[in-house]
């Protein structure tokens, strides 16, 4: 095992609602996590006081943040600041993002 390049088998792996997969990789005081959502699953509303900021990878989804909406596809960015309520919701193909998280979510570890 290597302390800089961990693989995709050294990850920590979670489902964190049904359809949404995500696989995560952590130093000290940062995260990410690589996102795979399946068409039409949904990230439920929630909100955490870590800070993310993420990327669309591939497909599209509906970003539900804060007060605002907006539907994203692959290139496009979105920050959510700590104790933001935000929901996301897959279109009709799978959609994969990269998120990354300040602290690290210990539960997601």
């Amino acid at each position: 095992m290597s302390q800089y390049f961990p693989t995709p088998d050294e990850c920590a792996r979670h489902t964190i609602f049904p359809g949404v997969h995500i696989m995560t990789a952590a130093c000290e005081k940062m995260m990410l996590s690589v996102v795979d959502i399946e068409p039409n699953a949904v990230v439920e509303e929630h909100q955490h006081p870590h800070e993310q900021v993420g990327m669309l990878l591939s497909g599209r989804a509906i970003f539900y943040i804060g007060d605002e909406q907006k539907t994203l596809q692959a290139g496009d960015l979105y920050r959510i600041p700590g104790n933001t309520k935000h929901r996301v919701v897959g279109l009709d193909g799978p959609a994969k993002a990269l998120d990354i998280f300040a602290p690290v979510r210990e539960e997601y570890r």
